[in-house]
């Protein structure tokens, strides 16, 4: 066995060298139902594309793979089995031995052997990697049909040295989790079926060596201008939306259409109205169906549903928008939910929900409302449930009307559409995921605008509510389940979509001189007296975020340096923080009003400051609020300044006073709390630590318990093809036995029935099931009373015996017994075979009786 430092030596000798012409090699990973995917690769790849490829799969180090034996059944391509060291060849196809890792390195492939226990979980990715490292830009990876993940942090490490990533369709493959994973990873370029994949992956080799290189920028100018023809056919902006999910759509399209560059798919969808419908129907992803993820509905029925309905804010009518419903299963999952609740309580009978479905696809929204869905898309729903709420029809079947009427159905932009409003559930689960980040933030306060005080939010499992946590309170947070909290939004936080609408279409007016009108007195004189006579003040929360300032606080409050921070603390000028912090906590916890005089400001002004906290507990929309009033008091001339306040002395040891009972104040505080955050930090990290270790015993488990079964999957598909082989090679028997005309019986060892042919059912009465009966159980029109005798002398002496036997219809047979051996030469039983020579025997009878008629010739034998 050669040292690793011996195989790269060798290896740089024999390798070809890149500077050259460096052969490109194509790595195609796959596992459980990878071995029909290979062959409808291979059986496409041409003799003469040039390049070298490498196929790998999960196999078990003691399993003696056929994996090469049964793909040079589909293709003419050289075919081998990796050794140890192996020179790259073009046009040639190298498969991974079971039980190791393989690596490229030089233009030679490695294969280092290893044991069950020392066995890599992921020997796609260990050789896409070398492959990244080795060929760079010219690195080809393919991910096939699998399970688990293994394969897409090779294709992550080839995309990001600028290579060709290749996944098969989830679609067409046996097992979708591999190539769904990497197309979920960003890492795909390509996404076909494996027949496809041959000529897309030739034409981009040659346009590489051709050197057409798309850079960035000019892919980002060809998305945008993609973006702009869809959105005047379609009148949808799509520029939101993530560019790696737009990016793998229009790739789709282009590889349906065998076109490399986005150039040449622009100058397609120019004028092509049927491709621009094609496009934005492939843009928006509809996956759905009927209880997805059980969990979040059954939280729902039991947890949310009964919330909402003991509120009397409803009225006796829930209201839900379902966002993004695509072909309506989610909506009428919803009703189905809140019918099953209403009926288990009979008090809710006099209760209605009203639920408008909405989606940016009509073709989606005209399924919905034809509500039929086909008998596959209800093969996990319960036998109950479909009685209950299905009708058959049509060979599929239809919701019942009661569950239809609750569901009106919508086409609907979420970006640019007005929303739905007074809401008491609103889902929008797993859209999100395809808006970018910027969009996230601007549909998130418009969703709290649209729901109703107390109302839920449903989101998917991906999705989270972000920066705007201050707006929703996780509820169910397994399930992705917020509550909207009752804060009042700060102006211009709702970005409307009804006015982008007016700003982008309606023409700018022209400016109009309005005719003079004659305001009201009262509310004059009422904005005239608060203008002069109410003191400047500021709406708070509990952490001191400002929500509303009322008049000139500026001398109070200034903004403080850095990032903007609305916040009162921050804000307050700092002769005004200690004062302000105790009087505000002071005031939210003994619900009061709270007054603090603070006697200098920090200019030079005669004046002090009557700071004042007011906690609020109506309404009850500004409940747990607080609102800080700044009004100075002056000091009137000519008084005395010992009779407007405390001496001099007085007032300095008065002052220094508060400041020391502030500072124990803090400094108690801060010490309580710096225990409580201890105490909770090392529970937090002895509970992490368990998580952790618990977390990894878990992976662990999963990647083994995977492994093998991916193994286990490989190892059914060889077996199935040698079954397939074996079923086609007995087939071939038969049918070879028949044609002889010959009646063969095959009898084992205690002269049981094993296999006959049709002409032996002439001579035995057989029927269905007589295979493994006693030959002597059987009835025969053979005189033949020393047949079972002489089958136990051939079986004993292992020699065959010829007879002559007459049937009892008058036919003679040829009856020749022989042992039955197998190929390893073991006696197995006996084999009859029954030849008609019944004219042969009327042949003989006629010479006999012309010779006797004629006695001068010699008599026959």
């Amino acid at each position: 066995m050669m040292s690793s430092a011996q195989t790269i030596a060798q290896s740089k000798k024999v390798s070809l060298d890149a500077s050259r012409g460096m052969i490109r090699v194509v790595g195609l990973g796959a596992s459980a139902g990878g071995l029909q995917a290979l062959k409808s690769f291979f059986s496409h790849v041409p003799l003469d594309s040039g390049l070298a490829y490498v196929v790998l799969q999960h196999m078990g180090p003691d399993h003696k793979t056929t994996l090469s034996h049964l793909l040079s059944r589909v293709t003419s391509l050289s075919m081998h089995e990796v050794r140890e060291l192996m020179v790259v060849q073009a046009n040639t196809v190298y498969v991974m031995p079971s039980g190791g890792e393989l690596k490229l390195a030089h233009g030679c492939l490695h294969f280092l052997a290893s044991t069950s226990a020392q066995m890599t979980h992921y020997p796609i990715d260990g050789f896409f990697k070398t492959l990244a490292q080795e060929q760079g830009r010219h690195a080809i990876g393919v991910v096939l049909s699998g399970m688990g993940q293994d394969g897409v942090a090779g294709l992550q490490a080839i995309h990001a040295q600028g290579g060709l990533t290749l996944a098969q369709q989830p679609e067409t493959a046996g097992f979708s989790s591999m190539p769904q994973s990497a197309i979920a990873a960003g890492c795909v370029q390509v996404v076909a079926a494996p027949e496809d994949m041959p000529e897309l992956i030739i034409q981009m080799v040659r346009e590489q060596s051709s050197g057409t290189v798309v850079s960035e920028t000019a892919q980002g100018q060809a998305l945008a201008l993609i973006l702009s023809l869809v959105h005047e056919h379609s009148k949808s902006d799509l520029s939101l939306y993530k560019t790696s999910t737009l990016m793998r759509r229009i790739k789709r399209r282009m590889s349906a259409h065998s076109l490399t560059t986005m150039d040449d798919y622009i100058k397609l969808l120019r004028g092509n109205a049927q491709e621009l419908d094609f496009l934005f129907a492939e843009m928006l992803i509809g996956v759905t169906s009927f209880f997805r993820d059980p969990e979040v509905w059954l939280d729902l029925k039991n947890q949310v549903l009964p919330d909402l309905i003991r509120s009397p804010i409803h009225g006796g009518t829930l209201r839900a928008w379902i966002v993004g419903c695509s072909s309506g299963e989610e909506a009428y999952t919803l009703a189905m939910v809140f019918q099953e609740l209403k009926d288990s309580q009979p008090g809710l009978q006099g209760l209605r929900m009203q639920i408008f479905a909405t989606d940016l696809n009509a073709h989606a929204i005209a399924v919905a409302r034809k509500a039929w869905y086909c008998a596959k898309a209800l093969q996990g729903m319960g036998q109950q449930r479909l009685e209950r709420f299905f009708t058959p029809h049509l060979g599929g079947f239809s919701i019942r009307p009661f569950i239809r009427g609750m569901v009106l159905f919508a086409r609907h932009d979420v970006i640019l559409d007005p929303p739905f409003t007074q809401l008491d559930v609103l889902s929008c689960r797993n859209v999100l995921i395809y808006f970018n980040a910027t969009l996230q933030h601007r549909l998130l306060p418009l969703f709290h605008y649209s729901l109703r005080s107390g109302g839920v939010l449903i989101l998917g499992g991906a999705e989270s509510v972000g920066r705007s946590q201050a707006l929703f309170t996780p509820l169910v947070s397994k399930s992705r389940i917020f509550r909207r909290n009752d804060l009042p939004l700060l102006p211009g936080s709702v970005d409307f979509p009804v006015q982008r609408q007016i700003l982008m279409s309606m023409p700018v007016p022209e400016m109009t001189v309005p005719s003079p009108s004659f305001p009201n007195l009262q509310t004059l004189v009422e904005k005239l007296l608060l203008q002069t006579f109410t003191p400047p003040a500021v709406l708070v929360n509990e952490a001191g975020d400002i929500l509303y300032i009322h008049g000139r606080t500026g001398r109070y409050l200034e903004p403080a340096a850095g990032k903007a921070n609305w916040n009162v603390h921050v804000m307050a000028i700092p002769c005004l923080r200690a004062s302000l912090a105790i009087a505000l906590r002071q005031a939210l916890k003994t619900q009061q009003l709270v007054s603090v005089q603070v006697l200098h400001l920090e200019d030079e002004m005669p004046c002090s400051l009557l700071l004042t906290v007011q906690a609020l507990k109506e309404p009850q929309t500004l409940a747990g609020m607080a609102l800080v009033i700044f009004k100075e008091l002056d000091i009137p001339v000519g008084i005395s300044s010992v009779q407007a306040m405390p001496a001099p002395n007085d007032s300095l040891v008065q002052e220094l006073h508060n400041a020391r009972e502030e500072i124990l104040t803090l400094r108690h505080e801060m010490k309580t709390f710096k225990e409580t955050l201890q105490a909770s930090n090392e529970s937090l990290q002895s509970m992490n630590e368990e998580l952790q270790s618990a977390n990894e015993e878990l992976t662990t488990s999963k990647e083994e318990g995977q492994s093998m079964n991916e193994e286990l999957q490989t190892l059914n598909g060889e077996l199935q093809s040698r079954l397939d082989e074996l079923a086609l090679a007995q087939s071939d028997m038969q049918n070879l036995l028949n044609s002889t005309d010959i009646a063969t019986l095959f009898l084992d060892n205690d002269l049981n029935v094993r296999r006959y042919t049709e002409k032996a059912a002439g001579i035995f009465h057989f029927r269905e099931g007589d295979v493994g009966r006693p030959l002597s159980d059987l009835a025969n029109t053979l005189d033949y009373p020393d047949l079972k005798l002489d089958l136990m002398e051939t079986l004993r002496t292992l020699t065959p015996c010829t007879k002559s036997i007459v049937s009892t219809d008058g036919r003679w047979f040829s009856v020749r017994i022989m042992p039955y051996r197998t190929l390893s030469n073991t006696i197995q039983g006996a084999v009859m075979t029954f030849v008609d020579i019944t004219q042969s025997k009327a042949l003989e009878l006629q010479l006999r009786q012309t010779q006797a008629s004629t006695p001068n010739q010699m008599p026959l034998p």
